[in-house]
């Protein structure tokens, strides 16, 4: 039995309401995570870091003055004091990020998602 489609959403942002039309046109439902209200845990965000390939300051939106105000570009801070900020303060995280059979993608463009298709 395959996972559903998830996508990690901010209504409030172009790029996620463009990621999330483009799947509802391409008639994939997927189940919507405010993570603004619903943060991903540790281990999740974890896992995502890992599907995506990434490191956790590359999944931060380092432009956000919470970012520098929690001075998490301090190079002595360690991936779990990272990824442990990004829980605390899901503001931080890069979106949307879309989550399909194991693999994931982030829509920075919104059509890198469709990969996962």
């Amino acid at each position: 039995m395959t996972e559903p489609t998830r996508i990690f959403h901010n209504p409030r942002c172009s790029k996620s309401r463009q990621t999330l039309a483009l799947l509802e046109e391409r008639g994939i439902q997927p189940e919507i995570i405010r993570y603004l209200e619903t943060p991903p845990t540790e281990a999740e965000l974890e896992q995502i870091l890992d599907l995506l390939g990434l490191q956790p300051r590359q999944l931060m939106r380092t432009k956000e003055t919470l970012y520098k105000d929690l001075a998490l570009a301090n190079p002595e801070l360690d991936r779990p004091a990272l990824v442990k900020a990004m829980v605390e303060h899901p503001k931080l995280i890069e979106r949307p990020i879309v989550l399909h059979n194991g693999k994931a993608a982030l829509g920075r463009p919104p059509e890198q998602v469709l990969d996962l298709f």
